[in-house]
């Protein structure tokens, strides 16, 4: 009876397994073809000085069966923030939280949003993986028209194609991403996407350009597609002055290049979310204290921050990537007021 128990039960593993591994291979993206360049070497992009994410079941399994996770509970009745305005005029930026890396940045009279997500779940299935749990800072339908969004790289929690889904059918948006990722979203039949690489820069309007810039995180949706799309972060000249959003990124030179380049930065979207345990996590995900620091490489006269609050990705708890920021803005002297935390659905204007 034992022998012929652990015979159906090793059958039934290995069933999960092989149909676990057809549908991570099933929802794997394209790969991008294209020229050899610093960081890419024909088959997979790659971050500056050979960082990788850590690979392998391995380190997966050291940290899952080591689990820390700080206190996260569920807000499911937080009320949404108000309606934003319809716009705002030229010389003017008004920046809504809306939750973990969306933002609504407006400006020179254009709408722009980063990495919206208005799912339930990062995943490819909505009833299973990562559930939100607190719900967004904004109602959908008080979004106003979307003129422009980009799309740091294209894990579940930075692309989500529910909500790509909705902004295209509602608003026609220009799309920006980074190399690769256009022909996925041409397959899902989400239009007016054009794909950057590192340093291209393009007008918005007559008066905004958008530059992808670095980052260092890695990419895949699916079993075959690791580091075959590049991830990227964004910034915006505006008449106001210059904007940065990260993105997903860990700590690196990049953002003193960042600085220098595309400076005077008046304001940047940090993460501080998703670092512990730091061992696991560090070569993609920037710490609270990362994120001070790289405020200050950037020069950027200030930051808000980004990627926590919603999703509970690694195991930092609920509070602790906020009270880990102002432990390291004091650390460094510098006043709360230079690194802003916004509450999910709060609009800030610019000074």
């Amino acid at each position: 009876m034992l022998r012929r128990y652990l015979f159906w039960a090793l059958g039934l593993f290995a069933l999960l397994a092989v149909g676990g591994f057809v549908a991570g291979c099933s929802i794997s993206a394209p790969k991008y073809r294209g020229p050899v360049s610093d960081h890419f070497n024909g088959e997979t992009f790659q971050n500056a000085g050979g960082v990788k994410a850590q690979e392998g079941m391995g380190p997966l399994l050291k940290w899952m069966l080591n689990r820390d996770k700080g206190e996260w509970p569920e807000q499911p009745d937080l009320p949404p923030g108000p309606k934003p305005p319809t716009r705002v005029g030229r010389g003017q930026v008004r920046v809504t939280f809306v939750n973990h890396g969306t933002f609504l940045l407006q400006f020179d009279s254009l709408n722009v949003l980063t990495d919206p997500i208005w799912s339930e779940r990062t995943s490819p299935y909505q009833w299973i993986g990562p559930k939100r749990l607190r719900p967004p800072g904004l109602r959908f339908d008080d979004l106003p028209p979307i003129d422009a969004i980009v799309i740091s790289h294209n894990h579940y929690d930075h692309l989500d194609l529910n909500t790509l889904r909705r902004l295209a059918a509602r608003d026609q948006p220009r799309i920006f991403v980074g190399l690769g990722i256009k022909a996925f979203l041409d397959e899902e039949k989400i239009g007016n996407v054009t794909e950057l690489d590192w340093w291209q820069a393009l007008p918005l309007s007559s008066t905004v350009k958008l530059t992808a810039v670095p980052a260092q995180h890695f990419s895949g949706r699916g079993l075959r597609d690791r580091d075959a799309t590049l991830w990227a972060g964004w910034a915006l000249s505006t008449t106001r002055g210059n904007i940065y959003y990260a993105g997903d990124t860990g700590y690196g030179p990049f953002f003193k290049e960042i600085g220098e380049r595309l400076g005077p930065i008046e304001l940047s979207i940090l993460p501080i979310g998703a670092y512990r345990p730091e061992w696991f996590m560090a070569p993609i995900h920037i710490s609270p204290a990362q994120a001070v620091q790289a405020h200050q490489d950037l020069g950027a006269r200030r930051s808000i921050a980004t990627h926590f609050g919603t999703f509970q990705l690694a195991d930092d708890g609920l509070t602790e990537p906020v009270t880990d920021l102002r432990k390291a803005l004091r650390a460094k002297n510098l006043a709360d007021s230079v690194f802003l935390v916004l509450p999910e659905g709060a609009g800030w204007t610019m000074k």
